[in-house]
């Protein structure tokens, strides 16, 4: 055979090998890149806002870890943790970092459940109510998260259950240790931790204890590196002043993307 046509032929076969072998290299590079967020806490991270149709509206670079564990679109509910979960903060946080980073793909993973005290977010901590571990199941969730990217920061709002005299004395110490262990089970030291503020309702004053829990979450921020406080003023209840309404998750989800901004800048 012409030596000619061997060489066109070896290099034929080489541009098609390349091409085959391409789109498989990108779709690995692309689940491997996505920024993962894990959303934890209690009903409010949740969420119990009701569903409009803006909130069943989803993005290609926006995902969220199913109950199955599989990345499907984000929208909500993207917590499972009751059959009233709504909207909460975590995709309209999703889709304010986006807005920063258009060129993201980023994974939510939900990990709350509602009505969990702190005690149950502690290795073997069980939640009778929902008949779950809380701290196991989202260490769980984030470690199946992992293989398809980083996570970034976790997203914490809890600590109604614990406002009242027998625990919330107890809630700082609890929050602390809370913190220190994510960081090591999920092996980064450094893990930005944002802590969002209880509602500030006017038909429900807050009580003693209440600001107490209040009060933890500004000591944690202060004692400890990376982490930070979004506030909840002026933020709207649904109508029962403990859950905010649908507009007011939104807000929030955008309020926490606004710190985790000037934090990471």
């Amino acid at each position: 055979m012409n030596s000619s046509i061997v060489i066109t032929l070896i290099i034929a076969a080489c541009l098609t090998l390349t091409a085959c072998e391409k789109p498989e290299q990108e779709q690995l590079t692309g689940v491997r890149a996505y920024d993962l967020y894990l959303l934890i806490g209690q009903s409010n991270m949740a969420g119990r806002g009701v569903v409009a149709h803006v909130d069943r509206t989803g993005n290609p670079n926006i995902k969220t870890l199913n109950r199955e564990g599989e990345w499907v679109p984000a929208v909500d509910p993207i917590h499972f943790d009751k059959p009233i979960a709504g909207v909460g903060p975590g995709r309209s946080f999703a889709m304010a970092v986006l807005k920063q980073n258009p060129s993201k793909t980023i994974g939510l993973i939900p990990g709350a459940v509602g009505g969990s005290p702190i005690s149950s977010w502690e290795p073997g901590g069980y939640h009778e109510p929902t008949d779950t571990h809380p701290y196991d199941d989202a260490l769980e969730r984030a470690r199946i998260a992992l293989r398809s990217g980083e996570i970034k920061a976790i997203l914490w709002h809890q600590g109604e259950s614990d406002s009242n005299e027998t625990l919330a004395p107890l809630y700082k110490e609890n929050l602390i240790q809370l913190i220190e262990r994510l960081r090591t089970d999920l092996d980064n030291p450094d893990l930005p931790v944002l802590i969002g503020q209880l509602g500030q309702f006017e038909e429900k004053p807050w009580n003693e204890w209440r600001m107490m829990i209040d009060k933890a979450h500004r000591e944690a921020v202060q004692e400890l590196n990376d982490v930070f406080f979004v506030p909840s003023d002026g933020l709207s209840h649904k109508g029962d002043t403990l859950h905010f309404s649908a507009e007011a998750s939104r807000e929030f989800g955008e309020r926490y993307a606004d710190v985790y901004r000037d934090a990471t800048r």
